[in-house]
């Protein structure tokens, strides 16, 4: 037994058609917010991750990305040379330090 229906599209009212502009408002927004919770500190990471790869010399402690733990002994352009053991030195990339230690923090290690 079938009961006959009758379906019938739903329609907005008249003149209630300005989702245009309100969207809009909504995308600015969603980039404003998105603009201050990632965007921003990302930036301000990266301003001090370069203020202390410049600030770097001869004789600060470092540890690289990779875990190595040194101290500097020779700075480059885009290279810098640590010291991770008596007579053991390595080359690494600049950008791969991570942190610089406070003075003598190798030596209680």
């Amino acid at each position: 037994m079938s009961l006959p229906m009758s379906f019938t599209l739903a329609q907005a009212a008249p003149g209630a058609q300005g989702g245009g502009l309100s969207m809009i408002i909504m995308m600015v927004v969603l980039f404003g917010l998105m603009y201050f919770m990632m965007i921003r500190p990302q930036m301000k990471r990266q301003k001090e991750h370069r203020t202390m790869l410049s600030a770097l010399a001869k004789g600060d402690e470092v540890v690289s990305n990779g875990g190595l733990a040194g101290r500097v002994d020779d700075i480059g352009e885009t290279f810098i040379t640590i010291e991770i053991a008596p007579n053991v030195k390595v080359k690494l990339q600049k950008g791969s330090v991570a942190q610089v230690l406070p003075k003598g923090s190798l030596k209680s290690a």
